[in-house]
């Protein structure tokens, strides 16, 4: 192959994971030169994505809505209508999105989430590609620090203990938990995989417990990036800092497999402290710079900070600008390693 072809090719990033967080890196990730590849959490199991779920027994179409969103190239006025949600006081539809509806009869339509997905993704002209993690709804369960269980993805963070660790099974116990299609091969071919921003326990790791995904992000020659969560959330991480976050995932995946820690080191503002209107924040996560080098070889920290009416969210453009200038250096480094064909 001509080297000077191979550096040219597009940086190849995928980024897992689930919830509010990810959207925000996808839609700035969407204007660099990289093929972008989202790979989606199916463990939701609360609001408008978990009715639909437990009626139809379909992958909860929540967090790959948003995502679908996120990647879109249509018109704003076209992404307000797919991700419009009902009011309280419309009866039946109170609570679903147009978007989760959509997906959901689109899967129908197709007998599979997969076939849906694409489908819906070429209509939204998305630029990337997005894939469920897995094609069937899957069940998170947790084991808390005193021992005793819960399970439900919305559950979970209620109990207010601490999680000692997650595991998923399918929602009929007795299928195997099986990665969806494209995802392995993404991660595999990947020249950088990208954890989060999202819930340690409740968005990342249940990627990463499909045992399929799992492996092959153990295996990927790809650089492993970490983006640690700006604040604390209730019943998930209170009390831990961003060296006590990669722990968890190694400690889960029996090995140090991240390459790169992304965290924050602005203030956060005594406003956006235990904000109870998100029901979620609690304090700022701690930086632990020396317990980071004995876990990660390399540490990106800046002030990544935005803030909205909502709460504290990532920096879309600064952190994707890090992580595509990462990639791409990335890759030119693997470039060099390969001699040309004699």
């Amino acid at each position: 192959m001509n080297k000077l072809k191979r550096t040219k090719r597009k940086p190849k990033i995928v980024v897992i994971g689930g919830g509010t967080g990810l959207p925000v890196i996808l839609k700035s990730l969407k204007e660099k030169d990289a093929d972008v590849t989202a790979i989606v959490t199916v463990a939701d199991d609360g609001g408008s994505s978990g009715a639909l779920r437990k009626s139809y027994n379909a992958v909860p179409p929540g967090d790959l809505r948003n995502v679908l969103s996120a990647l879109s190239d249509v018109p704003e006025i076209q992404k307000e209508i797919f991700q419009y949600r009902f009011k309280a006081n419309d009866q039946a539809l109170s609570g679903h999105t147009i978007g989760n509806l959509i997906i959901s009869a689109t899967a129908d339509l197709r007998g599979n989430i997969y076939d849906a997905i694409q489908i819906l993704a070429n209509l939204m002209h998305v630029k990337g590609h997005v894939y469920p993690a897995a094609e069937e709804p899957l069940v998170l369960h947790a084991r808390y620090i005193d021992g005793s269980t819960q399970s439900g993805e919305s559950m979970i963070p209620k109990n207010g203990k601490m999680i000692d660790e997650v595991a998923i099974t399918c929602v009929e116990e007795d299928k195997p938990v099986k990665a969806g299609r494209d995802v392995v091969q993404a991660i595999l071919n990947a020249d950088m995989v990208v954890l989060g921003p999202g819930s340690l326990f409740t968005s990342i790791l249940p990627n990463l417990m499909i045992p399929e995904i799992g492996k092959a992000v153990m295996e990927t020659a790809a650089k492993v990036v970490y983006i640690c969560n700006i604040m604390t959330q209730k019943g998930e991480t209170e009390g831990m800092n961003d060296c006590d976050h990669i722990r968890v995932l190694h400690k889960h995946m029996g090995g140090k497999f991240v390459d790169i820690a992304l965290t924050n080191n602005g203030a956060v503002p005594s406003q956006y402290i235990e904000n109870e209107a998100t029901e979620e924040y609690l304090f700022q996560v701690d930086h632990d710079f020396k317990g980071l080098t004995e876990e990660v070889p390399l540490i990106i920290s800046d002030d990544f900070l935005s803030f909205t009416e909502k709460g504290v969210y990532h920096n879309g453009e600064k952190v994707a600008e890090e992580i595509f200038k990462t990639a791409f250096n990335s890759q030119r480094k693997l470039t060099k390693q390969i001699k040309p064909v004699q």
